[in-house]
């Protein structure tokens, strides 16, 4: 049997997005050599710009304490490539994952396949041979053309849509929200996301209708807060909750997620009211907003595009600490905006590169933060730009700030939270 070494040498033979497809019927086809795994499988299946992650997290911790066994298939890895194939949030073992990829390795041709097609292939036979009751499923890009397209889910889920990955999904959010309504599928319903706007309503809802399938999008009138932030207290329909997780946007996320829950409820499936609570008030993904108390306090957040950068600013607004902060993005995405935005919340800029291939260059970084009026230092290593900013944070009772995208992120949390 291979080794996990070689099994990732496998995977890693393929590029990560593969030959660019017009259609499903390349992902198609794998499964059919693969099996079809996912023909015996129940779906739901997410899609969207920004919080497609936490909404899984949500509906499958709540699925979890309702008692059920849950896949868990998310996008892309945070700390390592293994941590986006889960069941009730256990990771693949590696005596499962050779086994199967040596298993997909036999069996399929020699197309130009995707790194995403392939984990996929095995992230679908893992959850077929230990049993699983439902598989939450997340896309990878937009939804119409997404590999996972190829389920056939109980239900579809779409959150917040905005730009992102124009170059595939198209410049404007119309375009983009057509992509991510191609999950929709005949007979079946979709649940959209409580702040999408009235344009992106109109296009998910028109095709839900094309494809006689039940469309839910909750009501304003059902939904308050009452805190943000802090303590993200908000109530639905009557019921008062509170999220573990920061930021405006997790409420809306929740509430996502309890509908979702309401409407498996009425296709039989046995959950209680109090596994939904426990969801929503303990349920926290890596890099998401997320908090670490330590000295000084740090958050690090993956938010890698216009909208995710909003919601950072959004909670930074109500942090009372000067900002220190750490920033580095990847040249396929908007990060003019992104970077000029941040910095204005920052007392000072660490600039940094390194982390990925793709990176935008440090100097580059510095120069549009600096736009913003905000002092800005250059770092090609993450370890020196996390010192200083740190040292900066101790001796003037700040907080770091470590963004931009989920590579930074990733990297950080391996190097310094193990």
């Amino acid at each position: 049997m291979m080794n996990f070494d070689e099994c990732m040498d496998f995977v890693n033979s393929y590029s990560k997005s593969g030959k660019p497809v017009t259609d499903l019927s390349r992902a198609k086809h794998l499964m059919k050599l693969a099996g079809n795994p996912q023909n015996r499988l129940d779906f739901i299946h997410v899609a969207g710009t920004n919080g497609k992650g936490s909404t899984v997290e949500y509906i499958s911790n709540v699925l979890i304490y309702s008692g059920y066994k849950v896949g868990q298939f998310t996008s892309p890895f945070v700390l390592h490539y293994t941590d986006r194939i889960r069941i009730n949030g256990r990771e693949i073992d590696e005596k499962s994952f050779c086994e199967i990829c040596e298993f997909i390795k036999n069996r399929i041709d020699d197309q130009p396949y995707s790194q995403f097609e392939i984990t996929m292939a095995i992230a679908m036979w893992w959850f077929e041979m230990e049993g699983c009751d439902i598989v939450v499923l997340e896309c990878g890009i937009g939804g119409l053309l997404d590999c996972t397209n190829v389920v056939s889910p109980l239900l579809s889920v779409i959150t917040s849509i905005s730009l992102d990955h124009t170059a595939i999904l198209g410049n404007t959010v119309e375009e983009i929200a057509v992509h991510k309504a191609g999950i929709i599928k005949e007979n079946s319903a979709v649940i959209l996301s409580i702040d999408n706007k009235h344009n992106v309503k109109y296009i998910v809802e028109k095709v839900a209708k094309e494809k006689n399938a039940v469309f839910i999008m909750p009501d304003h009138k059902d939904f308050k807060t009452f805190a943000l932030i802090s303590d993200n207290i908000f109530s639905y329909k009557k019921i008062k909750y509170k999220t573990s997780m920061l930021g405006f946007h997790q409420p809306m996320n929740a509430v996502t997620a309890i509908e979702a829950c309401h409407y498996l409820i009425k296709k039989g499936f046995i959950i209680p009211e109090e596994a939904i609570r426990k969801s929503v008030e303990t349920t926290k993904v890596k890099a998401r907003l997320q908090y670490i108390d330590s000295n000084p306090p740090v958050i690090v957040d993956g938010g890698h595009n216009p909208a995710g950068i909003n919601q950072l600013c959004y909670a930074l607004m109500y942090n009372d600490k000067l900002i220190y902060t750490v920033m580095g993005m990847v040249d396929s995405k908007d990060y003019t905006d992104c970077v000029r935005d941040i910095a204005r919340h920052s007392k000072v800029m660490f600039a940094v590169d390194g982390f990925a291939p793709n990176a935008v260059s440090a100097e580059k970084i510095a120069e549009i933060s600096r736009t913003a009026g905000t002092h800005t230092g250059v770092y090609h290593l993450l370890n020196e730009a996390v010192a200083k900013a740190k040292d900066y944070a101790l001796l003037n009772n700040g907080i770091v700030v470590i963004c931009g995208s989920l590579y930074l992120a990733s990297k950080y949390l391996n190097d310094y939270q193990k």
